[in-house]
């Protein structure tokens, strides 16, 4: 029984599909996982070799780990990528072709870290952290409440950052909106507590991301496509919840879906599990069913050696794709240690999904 649920989800993950304009060959999607090898904020040769590898074992959607938008407290490393800069845009460009050239698509993630970046991070250690009332996670104050001039600015950058992806290739953009970066913190009431239209109840809360989907949108046109991330829980926070009912989740994602969201991502930390009451639904399947809009569902898939042999989780997976519950699922950690993955799965080898044998060391960096 677990063979024939496994081969009716590789079957299911292995069907090409169309996205938002997106011709995709597959329905698995590298999720975005920050590495820390863009000396100085370029990807050089070897990030372009590391999203080749995936693309060539044959990932349907790459999604970029996190590329900084063009503002100084953005980053908390000189080593993650920015999405700005001829330098920069010029290193993206071969990635984005080196991927192209093995038959994949791309899309960068758009991040800014907000107050998760600590007081004095490289590159830019003289500037604050940013955020909706200055405060991190824990309450703390890290700086002056942003200011509404500072929002604006900082609707711009990511405005910019899109028209920089598009003219450089990439095949539409991800939004980080999740795990209390700088957009999730105006979502998350311990760390918004303002009482101008951008601050009171969840809703309102909403409005600096749907501001920055719309100018987004703006730069990149209509058919563009814009995902966004976003998540209940927070890094170090996991029992957080933006909202408690499927009517609080269908009128926080209201104004993004009318700003111009084209798919949602759905993050969570175990896709099996439901996200309300009395439902089966996950995020994404909820996110889906109230918008109508594609949704990646994400969180632990294939993480665990012996996934395959979990029967309620493999059922569960094949529910969800073959209900339509969601439309893309997105590989994490599994494809970070094992560029092979994919290509494994798709000639069931269903033994050895995970083994780190030579095969697959010598395709790491």
């Amino acid at each position: 029984m677990v063979d024939q649920r496994l081969k009716s989800v590789r079957d299911s993950l292995f069907k090409p599909v169309e996205i938002s304009g997106l011709s995709l060959k597959n329905r698995i999607v590298m999720a975005p996982m920050t590495r820390g090898f863009s000396e100085n904020g370029v990807p050089d040769e070897n990030v372009a070799a590391y999203y080749r590898r995936h693309a060539e074992s044959g990932v349907g959607l790459i999604i970029t780990e996190g590329t900084l938008i063009d503002h100084p407290a953005a980053s908390a490393s000189p080593n993650w990528p920015h999405i700005h800069g001829e330098e920069a845009l010029k290193g993206w460009a071969k990635v984005v072709a080196s991927v192209h050239e093995e038959g994949g698509k791309i899309v960068p993630q758009l991040w800014h870290l907000g107050t998760a970046r600590k007081i004095g991070s490289l590159p830019n250690p003289e500037a604050l952290p940013i955020g909706p009332s200055g405060l991190d996670a824990d309450g703390n104050k890290v700086n002056e409440p942003m200011s509404e001039s500072e929002i604006a600015d900082l609707v711009s950058a990511y405005a910019q950052a899109a028209a920089a992806a598009k003219r450089t290739g990439f095949d539409g953009i991800e939004i980080h909106g999740a795990h209390g970066y700088l957009i999730d913190q105006f979502f998350w009431a311990k760390t918004n507590r303002r009482t101008d239209k951008y601050g009171g109840d969840f809703i309102s809360r909403t409005r600096f991301a749907a501001e920055v989907v719309q100018a987004c949108r703006q730069a990149v046109g209509s058919d563009f496509p814009i995902l966004f991330r976003f998540s209940q829980w927070k890094g170090n926070h996991y029992e957080a919840k933006l909202v408690e009912t499927p009517k609080q989740l269908e009128q926080f994602l209201s104004p993004l879906v009318d700003a111009g969201v084209h798919v949602f991502h759905a993050s969570t930390r175990q896709f099996w599990q439901p996200e309300f009451e009395n439902s089966q639904l996950n995020l994404a399947g909820w996110t889906k069913k109230l918008t109508g809009l594609p949704t990646i569902t994400v969180g632990s898939v294939a993480l665990e050696k012996d996934f395959w042999e979990q029967t309620e989780q493999i059922q569960r997976l094949e529910e969800i794709l073959g209900q339509d519950e969601a439309d893309l699922v997105a590989i994490g950690r599994s494809l970070l240690a094992n560029p092979l993955w994919v290509r494994q799965v798709s000639e069931a080898r269903f033994s050895d999904w995970t083994t780190y044998d030579s095969e697959i060391l010598k395709h790491l960096n």
